[in-house]
């Protein structure tokens, strides 16, 4: 793993990635972000030695290198899934390299089914805790100590200090942000009633099928770390409809402003 991440590192800093700060991981429909990066370089996914390869059709395929709010970011235009047949260590490959790079800090985007009914599609939910569905974990593999410490301590994964602030943000905005747990399941199905009433019987305010394996890999790594969700549906089971993946992208699409505001203004104060 050491040498794979020192070849990937080694490519991307003579491409021009030179020491960024922040880390930031789009997911479905939240790619107009790179529209307001001051782009210096970038890579593709298949260009890069070791990388996974995006299969996800609405996702791209690049890693952006560049100056956001006179900050200097990496951006995954892109990330990885377990259903996508890639192990959690292939998933979360890329967190490593960014953080071999220099990043101290990763944002990540995603999108999300409320379960928490209060909560309604098209809004955005502040992550403050997670529930791992996903039957494994990106850290156990043999080797890992010599990347960090084995047992990580996932007491408080998400940063205290940077929620605040998107909070404050939020506020200052009228921006809708709630704050919930989300919980990442394997996918790609979606969920059957009765695995609706679970989530919810177990706290999870939302579902997705990503974000805890990057989450844990930062964690692992001492990154500061915090997670915003695009809520794409609603998840009653009681009055459950089929899901038009394509009604899922275009709320994502319809909320992205949003995330674009608290990102950007986030980014202004790190």
């Amino acid at each position: 793993m050491i040498k794979l991440i020192s070849e990937s590192t080694e490519y991307l800093q003579s491409k021009g990635f030179e020491k960024p700060e922040i880390g930031i991981i789009l997911g479905t429909g939240l790619g107009q972000l790179i529209d307001e990066i001051e782009i210096i370089a970038e890579a593709s996914y298949n260009h890069i030695p070791n990388f996974p390869t995006a299969t996800v059709e609405f996702h791209k395929g690049k890693l952006i290198y560049g100056l956001l709010e006179g900050k200097k970011v990496v951006v995954m235009q892109g990330r990885f899934h377990v259903y996508e047949g890639y192990t959690l260590q292939d998933v979360t490959f890329p967190v490593r390299i960014m953080e071999k790079l220099g990043i101290s800090t990763l944002l990540v985007s995603n999108a999300s089914g409320a379960i928490n009914l209060d909560f309604k599609k098209g809004e955005l939910m502040l992550i403050d805790d997670h529930i791992n569905l996903q039957g494994g974990s990106p850290l156990a593999f043999k080797g890992v100590s010599e990347l960090g410490e084995r047992f990580t301590d996932m007491s408080a994964p998400y940063d205290a200090d940077i929620n605040s602030k998107f909070e404050n943000i939020a506020k200052e905005n009228n921006i809708t942000l709630h704050k919930g747990v989300y919980a990442s399941v394997v996918g790609p199905q979606l969920e059957t009633r009765a695995e609706y009433r679970m989530l919810k019987i177990i706290g999870s305010d939302a579902v997705g099928m990503s974000t805890v394996p990057e989450i844990i890999v930062a964690n692992h790594l001492n990154l500061k770390v915090a997670a915003v969700s695009v809520l794409t549906d609603e998840c009653d089971p009681e009055n459950l409809k089929p899901v038009d993946i394509n009604e899922i992208i275009a709320m994502a699409n319809k909320a992205e402003p949003h995330m674009i505001t608290l990102f950007k203004e986030l980014i202004k104060t790190l």
